[in-house]
């Protein structure tokens, strides 16, 4: 985890003392059930509790000393907890295994990150919206290859942004609940020393569902899915930060970052107004999806249980879900604040003599009559001198004086097909459907 690149809440899900808490709840929470269960003695669950209540800071310094000498956290931890709370502490972990504790303890944090994610993509999906209704009908050029192609709106734009997060979002939200479940079940999951009853009693307090099968650990298919949903979001990041990197190219300069007072885009030329925020944004998805692999490599454990994804997962749950809310907090202030210029806009769809409306004369010329293959021909001859005047001259006074075009099409029939308006006739239905009625 990079500082730089982190916002504390996400961050105190991940912190030592944070997952010790955890941990004591997983604890506390099955000697309760085994209390019910007679298994050990009521007494048991109420010291933990009474002293939970009266003691709530976790000494993880303590805990890493124990550590250190035992070389086993979760008995480190006991240790620590057996000392501090008396006698009673020895029925804790009874018929329990480590991976009892560490898997479900892993899930909740999961859980809790996902929610936290699920929020900061609500927030994007408000900024987005916000601004693709501002500029629902703002006129630009669509783009294929990088090539102008033809006119469409700033808020189709938007549009389609909105609707791949609230993908994003349906993902994320399907991902919380398949890697929301618990692991009560001891040595090789088969619940030889530990009811199956505890194991229900700690997944409804921890707000976990109960893993069906265990086998000594939480199957790790459910968090490669968790891993390739935070890989698909940070890519949809970088797609919508990549198009506003293009955007504001000096020879586009459609729209841009928001420049602070005071800020600076260079150390050596004082004009720079750089895309550094997008930029950093397409590096973050780079660090998010690098945990996609691993996840999924994760997978495929030795029979009943290894460790093998043990090391993996410290590294990438913090890594991947800070990066990720940082990048999802910095996308939204990027599209709420940005600098978005119509004039350049049109500028650029006027840029290439018109030839954004081509395939409208083409389509028209096949209506009057001619093939498709020789009405293709026409209006690319004529496209191509404006083309190589680099807009200079205009495709549709060229097309008028055409004779071949003249003899299907007049000139106020030319100059029909030349209306921006047309393409923006179907923009209320796209809208209804991205956003509803």
């Amino acid at each position: 985890m990079v500082p730089r690149y982190a916002r504390p809440a996400m961050t105190a899900i991940w912190e030592p003392e944070a997952r010790y808490r955890i941990w004591f709840e997983i604890e506390a929470h099955a000697t309760e059930k085994l209390g019910e269960l007679g298994v050990v003695p009521p007494s048991a669950a109420k010291a933990l509790w009474d002293w939970w209540a009266t003691n709530p800071t976790i000494d993880v310094a303590a805990i890493d000393a124990i550590e250190a000498v035992t070389k086993h956290d979760v008995i480190a931890f006991l240790d620590w907890v057996a000392k501090e709370v008396g006698p009673e502490a020895r029925f804790m972990h009874q018929g329990m295994t480590s991976s009892d504790v560490l898997d479900t303890t892993l899930n909740v944090q999961l859980t809790k990150a996902a929610d936290i994610l699920i929020a900061d993509i609500d927030a994007l999906l408000e900024a987005i919206k916000r601004r693709a209704v501002e500029h629902k009908y703002t006129p630009t050029i669509g783009r294929s290859h990088g090539i102008h192609a033809e006119p469409t709106t700033f808020g189709l734009k938007l549009a389609q942004a909105y609707a791949e997060f609230a993908r994003c979002r349906a993902r994320l939200v399907a991902a919380r609940a398949e890697v929301a479940t618990c692991a009560i079940s001891g040595a090789v999951g088969t619940f030889a020393n530990i009811d199956p009853a505890v194991e229900a009693h700690v997944a409804e307090k921890l707000g976990l569902a109960v893993e069906p099968v265990s086998t000594q650990v939480i199957p790790r298919d459910r968090h490669a899915m968790f891993f390739a949903v935070l890989g698909v979001i940070a890519s949809s990041i970088e797609r919508l930060a990549t198009e506003v990197r293009h955007l504001q190219r000096t020879e586009v300069l459609e729209a841009e970052e928001y420049f602070s007072p005071g800020q600076k885009g260079s150390s050596a030329m004082p004009h720079k107004r750089n895309p550094v925020l997008t930029e950093n944004l397409t590096g973050l998805a780079r660090v998010v999806r690098s945990a996609v692999t691993p996840a999924l490599e994760n997978v495929a454990l030795w029979h009943e249980r290894d460790i093998s994804h043990s090391s993996v997962e410290r590294y990438i749950g913090p890594d991947a879900t800070i990066t990720l809310d940082f990048a999802l907090a910095r996308l939204t202030s990027v599209i709420d604040k940005l600098l978005v210029y119509p004039e350049r806009m049109q500028k650029n769809l006027d840029r290439m003599g018109g030839l954004v409306h081509s395939q409208r004369v083409l389509l028209a010329l096949t209506q009057g009559g001619l093939t498709r293959d020789d009405s293709y021909r026409l209006v690319q001859r004529n496209a191509m001198q404006v083309w190589q005047s680099d807009g200079q001259l205009s495709l549709l006074d060229l097309l008028k004086a055409d004779p071949e075009v003249s003899a299907v099409m007049s000139a106020k029939d030319l100059e029909d097909k030349f209306n921006l308006d047309y393409h923006f006739k179907a923009v209320d239905t796209i809208f209804a459907r991205v956003f509803g009625a």
